[in-house]
């Protein structure tokens, strides 16, 4: 069965470039615009659900602090 998570994305400008981070899962990328670094982290992210094993997921969303 298939489940739905919502995850943050944070978009910073660094340089010349952008940052994107999910801060749940520890994954980032970056891009030469907003919406690139956003699509690359669109991407990471998907990557690492197809190929990280179920322990590892469960193991990072638990580890990550909520915010305050």
């Amino acid at each position: 069965m298939n489940s739905t998570q919502q995850l943050t994305a944070i978009i910073e400008r660094e340089g010349d470039g952008y940052i994107s981070l999910c801060p749940e899962l520890n994954i980032a990328s970056q891009g030469d615009n907003r919406e690139e670094a956003r699509q690359n982290l669109i991407e990471a992210l998907k990557l690492f659900f197809e190929t990280a094993e179920p322990s590892e997921v469960k193991n990072r969303l638990h580890s990550a602090r909520p915010f305050n």
